[in-house]
């Protein structure tokens, strides 16, 4: 069963005050990272990239310096998230069987968790990528002064990839598209279908670079991941 990857990288980066896609993460850029992930796991037999105009042809020549092989489109997103996702679902070859959508800009995607996640997807036609929260919730009001508690229970937070039948998420998003609903992830738009979504706990750090100092702690985890690779 073949497996397409749809990674979205066309945000502006308004939070970060730059590219956050290009910023350099130890020896490569954050994308580069979030790309090879992808390149590695032997479940993906196809990428393709969403992105702004700017970034494409700097994205394309790292099918040869970044050795991309399974790059296969780089092409323009939307202006919403759910419409960028939209576009690379038209891109993807009617006989894949399963659709990966990751955030461009979650670098420290693990392999292994990939490969975990792919094999539930395909156990059961969707599932996503997922850690628990383990924090204290509070509600608070708009001037954030704390209402009350939420129990965590159950509670999960939810990251990428998020991977399912594509004939599933086609129809999930043309579904989005007909009630013009706004859906930040995969799974909320499967949702709105009554469909059923499994998850797979993330066993390593996977977040999401957004903030500058969400840069300075992927730096961190990334150092201490290379020195216990070398050390073992």
């Amino acid at each position: 069963m073949s497996t397409a990857a749809i990674l979205v990288a066309a945000g502006q980066s308004r939070r970060m005050g730059f590219d956050k896609l290009f910023a350099r993460l130890g020896s490569m850029p954050v994308l580069a990272h979030s790309l090879q992930a992808f390149q590695k796991a032997a479940c993906i037999d196809e990428i393709i990239v969403v992105t702004s105009a700017e970034r494409q042809t700097m994205i394309e020549d790292w099918i040869t310096s970044h050795g991309l092989t399974k790059l296969s489109k780089v092409i323009p997103g939307g202006r919403l998230r759910h419409l960028s996702v939209m576009e690379g679902l038209k891109s993807v070859d009617p006989r894949t069987n399963f659709v990966a959508v990751h955030d461009g800009a979650r670098p420290l995607l693990a392999v292994s968790d990939l490969e975990r996640c792919c094999e539930l997807a395909k156990r059961h036609g969707a599932a996503a990528c997922a850690r628990r929260i383990t924090d204290t919730v509070k509600r608070v009001d708009g001037n954030h002064r704390v209402t009350g508690s939420v129990d965590r229970t159950n509670l999960w937070a939810m990251e990428t990839p998020q991977i399912f039948d594509r004939q599933l998420l086609t129809n999930a998003y043309d579904f989005v598209c007909k009630q013009d609903a706004l859906v930040t992830d995969e799974v909320s738009a499967v949702e709105l279908l009554g469909e059923p979504v499994h998850l797979s706990e993330n066993l390593k750090p996977n977040l999401k670079i957004t903030f500058p100092q969400d840069l300075e702690l992927a730096t961190h985890l990334l150092a201490m991941a290379n020195k216990l690779s070398c050390a073992s």
